[in-house]
């Protein structure tokens, strides 16, 4: 578990990380942490990079990512219907699920159109300030909701929602509506639609998103946004054996 803990050290913001970081990151000392990673180095889930002085993660871990992802049927399910969708708003389409108090992006297609956002595969965001985290967020358990909003809330913008009781309603709406609607809550100038995907039990597992910048999004456009990817999430969720694309 200490090993695997080095490994989730690493992060997008932070792909290099020296032996003084990681044994601060894991609460171990240096020697065991320095033990724990030359083991992993020898299994090449660690590189050290001599010029710098730290370590990344290596070409196993790499494969190991991407035997993950070929096993989940999702992105192969799903990637037909992202790039008509693609194609259909020229804006960039989006898979993601929950990751513990994250969604995860799972494939993304890149739109025309380049915004502030970079989403790319394997990238974490905010469950309260994505439309698609709503989305995942406002289908989860009871208890579960209630661990994931006993966390602080962060402000990315003016407009994310921090208060609990506001976003339980806002969650509460996303269900009883089918989708959600990110208005620049995780930045400025990028709104986004997402709308759940569900399984042949009809739980949702994933959401898919759409998102693009506020200028050319006009309200219009994002309410044609909406039907388009409710439309696209039902064909994606019949592709995985649900049939009444309802709520349970």
């Amino acid at each position: 578990m200490r090993a695997l803990a080095l490994l989730k050290s690493f992060s997008d913001d932070k792909p290099e990380l020296n032996l003084v970081e990681l044994a601060q990151a894991v609460d171990l000392n240096k020697t065991t942490t320095y033990r724990l990673l030359t083991a992993l180095e020898s299994e090449g889930l660690i590189t050290r990079t001599p010029e710098a002085d730290a370590y990344r993660l290596g070409p196993e871990s790499i494969a190991l990512g991407g035997r993950a992802i070929r096993a989940n049927s999702l992105p192969k399910v799903s990637r037909p219907e992202l790039e008509a969708l693609a194609q259909q708003t020229k804006e960039t389409v989006t898979i993601e699920i929950l990751s513990g108090q994250q969604s995860l992006t799972l494939d993304e297609i890149s739109g025309s159109y380049v915004v502030g956002v970079s989403r790319y595969i394997g990238t974490r965001w905010p469950l309260h300030a994505t439309s698609t985290g709503k989305v995942l967020q406002a289908h989860l358990p009871p208890a579960r909701l209630d661990e994931v909003l006993s966390a602080p809330l962060a402000a990315y913008t003016p407009h994310t929602i921090i208060d609990v009781p506001t976003l339980r309603q806002e969650l509460a709406k996303v269900r009883e509506q089918g989708y959600a609607i990110g208005n620049e809550e995780l930045e400025i100038g990028f709104v986004a639609v997402g709308a759940p995907v569900r399984d042949y039990n009809g739980s949702v597992v994933a959401a898919i998103g759409v998102g693009g910048s506020s200028a050319r999004l006009s309200q219009a456009i994002v309410f044609e946004l909406v039907d388009q990817v409710m439309a696209a999430a039902q064909r994606i969720s019949e592709r995985l054996g649900y049939r009444k694309f309802i709520e349970k």
